[in-house]
């Protein structure tokens, strides 16, 4: 199945947003924040038409399904997120819960957990350094003319996120970014 990297769409962001507060309201207190993150995230970003939001909950197995599945989106599987390369971490702390939709993913991690800081960290960062989005962009969009399987798709990027984050990291230790 052809992989489709649109262009930046202003729309995505107000998508993101309103998503993320209807979450966070059905959650309630299950969520300790919803957060709107991934290239449809980031202004000028090229991405696949997808909004990727990002749950952090203190308990990842927390009853979600019911107030999810309300809204259209279904259970996957527990999986890890790409441990960045040079990391000797327990691949433990990258799990996550996940939901899909049509139009969205929904990525439930643990609040405080590296990988809850790093979805933050990278969008952050080419938030605060909009002259690196049109490279990152033009990446996608080429390793996306070339490549028809998702998974592979993103495996190929995972370490250009890692190369990025490498000098996100350095921003956040000099201007203290924190996440929340």
């Amino acid at each position: 199945m052809p992989i489709s990297v649109d262009g930046a769409r202003e729309a995505w962001a107000a998508r993101g947003l309103a998503l993320a507060a209807r979450i966070q309201h059905d959650l309630g207190a299950s969520a300790v924040r919803v957060e709107h993150i991934g290239s449809t995230s980031i202004p000028g970003m090229p991405a696949k038409p997808i909004i990727d939001l990002q749950v952090s909950v203190t308990d990842l197995d927390a009853p979600l399904d019911g107030p999810l599945q309300a809204l259209g989106l279904a259970p996957l599987p527990y999986r890890y997120d790409h441990v960045p390369a040079g990391l000797t971490d327990d691949p433990d702390r990258w799990t996550k819960r996940a939901w899909s939709g049509p139009g969205v993913n929904l990525h439930v991690r643990l609040d405080g957990s590296p990988n809850e800081r790093l979805a933050l960290l990278f969008r952050d960062w080419f938030r605060a350094h909009p002259a690196a989005v049109p490279a990152y962009g033009a990446f996608k969009s080429a390793l996306a003319e070339v490549l028809d399987d998702v998974g592979v798709y993103s495996d190929v990027k995972d370490p250009v996120v890692d190369l990025v984050v490498v000098v996100a990291e350095e921003w956040a230790a000099a201007t203290g970014w924190r996440v929340g």
